[in-house]
């Protein structure tokens, strides 16, 4: 039995918060129903064209899912709305500030109704404090949380490659769910859960924040670089490629010196006889691992650097990703079926032992509203009318 067979989850979504914190549900058993708007569904599913058709945002969020379209501005969808919150287990949205309650499913009003229910609500800075009402997306969080601060070149900041501040708030609320379903295992009561994209990148940020308020001072930009670790980064190497250093300690160091660098006394060089020395003189550093690095052949340094057990990392792009080897020799690759066919899916990181991980289709739009309204007892007759008032 998969760990949240029993758990249904009804999820007004869009975007990737919301989806990312229901699939990770849906990949442990979860029956999870996302609720689209008639037509369209998702806005995520017109990101893109990448994958033989379909957004690549949306097929990484919503596989395992079932699609239901539905207008909760209408009442008669606010009714179907209700009837499918009251046989759930979790609610969760990630609508704009105040959209749920406008339409009555607030937090009061789902205590009231629903109290078995999980309400999870996620939102960019929460239902208090001045910015409640401000709308906000991934990347005006990373400005917000001082991430883009820190993340670039010391000539311009750069935005993370990723939408980290809705992973982030995903993560946060699959993990209070989970916490509210043990809690309701031994209360028999509901919660409500409520994240915010700040406060959640707000944890990620925790080293930095620490750094920042007990020295004065924001870390700076320091582009492939450690701001509080050297030697730590990119170096270019003799053939034009790259490697990535991670010295973490003195005897990695020691080793690095004599091994990789074949430099002993560099290990007692008064410029770099501790990490807070090496970081001062960071680019002299550099200087003298690079010119080590560019006059022998890539290999022979990649050797030295595995002879030493120094942690190094080659630099991948994301087709080199897709393709490592160490992916493939895990078997951490699934096939999933989509609207437009099979597709290659990574499994999740978690490993359980016993639990194989749900990998489901990637559902068309609507392509399960009528099963889901003959489940809580709407008739042939009654969904065509739906559907040609376009409530669903």
């Amino acid at each position: 039995m998969l760990p949240l067979a029993d758990v249904t989850v009804v999820s007004v979504e869009q975007a990737v918060a919301g989806p990312f914190a229901t699939r990770q549900l849906a990949d442990l058993g979860a029956r999870v129903i996302k609720i689209e708007r008639p037509g369209s569904g998702d806005f995520a599913r017109d990101y893109d064209r990448a994958v033989k058709g379909m957004s690549s945002h949306f097929v990484w969020l919503n596989r395992s899912k079932e699609s239901l379209t539905l207008d909760i501005k209408a009442a008669q969808g606010r009714k179907i709305l209700g009837k499918l919150i009251d046989n759930a287990d979790v609610l969760l949205s990630n609508l704009a500030p105040g959209a749920l309650e406008r339409l009555g499913f607030g937090e009061r009003a789902v205590r009231e109704t629903y109290p078995h229910i999980i309400n999870c609500e996620i939102s960019g800075f929460g239902s208090t404090g001045p910015y409640k009402d401000k709308k906000t997306y991934d990347l005006l969080v990373q400005a917000e949380s001082g991430l883009l601060s820190i993340t670039g070149t010391e000539a311009a900041p750069a935005r993370v490659g990723i939408s980290v501040a809705d992973i982030a708030a995903g993560m946060y609320a699959y993990s209070g769910i989970l916490t509210a379903l043990i809690k309701r295992q031994k209360t028999g009561e509901g919660s409500h859960v409520e994240i915010s994209l700040l406060e959640a990148l707000g944890e990620w940020m925790g080293y930095p924040a620490y750094y920042a308020r007990y020295s004065g001072a924001s870390p700076r930009r320091s582009g492939t670089r450690h701001p509080t670790i050297a030697p730590y980064g990119e170096v270019e190497l003799g053939d034009g490629e790259s490697v990535f250093l991670a010295i973490q300690n003195e005897r990695e160091w020691l080793r690095f010196c004599e091994r990789v660098l074949e430099q002993p006394e560099l290990a007692t060089d008064a410029r770099f006889v501790s990490n807070a020395e090496r970081v001062e003189n960071r680019e002299a550093l550099f200087q003298i691992i690079e010119s080590v690095f560019g006059a022998a052949p890539a290999k022979e340094i990649l050797d030295r650097l595995v002879d030493a057990d120094i942690a190094h990392g080659e630099v991948n792009d994301v087709l080199d990703f897709v393709r490592h080897p160490q992916l493939a020799a895990r078997d951490r690759w699934r096939e999933i079926d989509s609207p437009v066919g099979k597709l290659s899916a990574l499994v999740p990181p978690a490993t359980i032992d016993g639990v194989e991980t749900v990998m489901g289709p990637v559902p068309d739009v609507g392509a399960d509203t009528d099963r889901i309204l003959s489940d809580i007892g709407y008739g042939a007759e009654d969904i065509a009318a739906l559907r040609k008032e376009g409530i669903i």
